[in-house]
């Protein structure tokens, strides 16, 4: 007997119905699952000044103590003077969500903001 699959309504990926899990109406699979409820905030000043703070008394300046792959983006960014959110994704293999998280961070640490042109959102060095 073959065991039923469903698709997951975010990441498009093929999973066995009984591990598929329902939120807000979707069929979704356990990654997609946990990634929404770990969503971190870019537009949280609590968070910003917390990070803005921490990095002061420690001593921390520009990309020291982030991950491989916030720094990774850092320097993307700084490279390329602006670049799209899709460029990011295309440029390091990883979900929206993690993306999304990475930005919020980098944000809170005031080194990479969004800046609107036109009818396009570009990432910058802040």
């Amino acid at each position: 007997m073959s065991q039923k699959t469903v698709t997951c309504d975010i990441c498009g990926q093929d999973i066995p119905q009984e591990d598929s899990y329902q939120k807000g109406g979707k069929t979704v699979c356990e990654d997609c699952m946990m990634g929404s409820s770990q969503k971190v905030q870019a537009c949280d000043p609590f968070a910003a000044r917390s990070a803005e703070i921490f990095r002061d008394k420690a001593g921390i300046e520009s990309t020291e103590g982030l991950t491989d792959l916030q720094k990774n983006i850092c320097e993307f960014v700084r490279a390329k003077g602006r670049t799209t959110a899709d460029e990011l994704l295309q440029q390091f293999s990883i979900s929206t969500q993690e993306l999304e998280n990475q930005l919020a961070i980098l944000r809170h640490c005031n080194l990479v903001k969004g800046q609107k042109e036109a009818d396009r959102v570009y990432l910058v060095p802040f």
